[in-house]
């Protein structure tokens, strides 16, 4: 008399399996690639590409770089979205490396980075980048790891640790228009940050343009290119890795 009740109560919870996991794999769907991203995954005269089982990694062609920096992309974005901006960090001497996520969602793999720096004995003064989501899980590695990072670029995020102690450059660059700035800008922000953190508005620019993707949900239209953004954003993200470790 118990089977039926058995079987019903088995097939109910196979279709809340179903429906969670459908619903799971609509939610992590990944932003669609622009071209841009797709074409950076080459070598160029300049810069060498290659896939590691770690990471995307961009090099400069003609010389041994001893600086790197590496990237955690945003939330439900694959790492590819931000081979143009790698590609031309790399350009300016320094290694460049995107950490793939578990689903697109670096929450997943907090510590990614230690795989990427394990690889690399060579590069002596380390970088952490991140987008959105990506920036505040790559602020909380920082955190995990003292004395392992020289500097940490925030791209349209911030900081969701306590960094006002480390002794850490830092860098925020956000765009005006991104529907976060106020809060990627604000007291709260600058205070888990030390103190001689560095915030820089991109005027005009949004959240999506941070990346090469399509699809970012309420975000707001930008009022410049996203060449123009990409320019501002690779131009500060330089400029912190030559504070620390001097042009290449």
């Amino acid at each position: 008399m118990r089977r039926p009740r058995r079987r019903t109560v088995g097939i109910a919870l196979l279709g809340v399996v179903a429906v969670v996991a459908g619903a799971f794999a609509s939610y992590v769907q990944p932003q669609p690639l622009l071209p841009e991203a797709t074409a950076s995954l080459a070598s160029t005269g300049d810069v060498t590409f290659r896939r590691t089982g770690t990471a995307l990694e961009w090099a400069p062609a003609n010389t041994t770089p001893t600086a790197g920096i590496v990237i955690y992309p945003g939330g439900k974005v694959p790492p590819e979205a931000y081979g143009p901006t790698a590609l031309a960090i790399a350009g300016s001497g320094y290694l460049a490396a995107i950490a793939p996520m578990p689903f697109n969602l670096a929450v997943l793999d907090i510590d990614a980075a230690d795989r990427v720096i394990a690889a690399h004995p060579e590069i002596d003064t380390w970088v952490m980048a991140g987008h959105s989501l990506g920036g505040s899980m790559a602020a909380q590695h920082v955190a995990n790891r003292p004395g392992t990072y020289d500097g940490l670029a925030l791209w349209a995020a911030y900081a969701a640790t306590d960094l006002s102690g480390a002794e850490l450059a830092a860098s925020s660059i956000y765009g005006t228009l991104d529907a976060g700035a106020a809060r990627m800008s604000g007291s709260e922000a600058r205070a888990a940050l030390p103190a001689h953190a560095v915030f820089l508005p991109i005027d005009g620019g949004n959240h999506e343009q941070m990346g090469w993707y399509t699809g970012q949900p309420n975000d707001p239209p930008a009022t410049i290119s996203r060449e123009a953004q990409q320019a501002d954003l690779v131009q500060a993200t330089v400029e912190l890795l030559e504070g620390l470790a001097g042009t290449p």
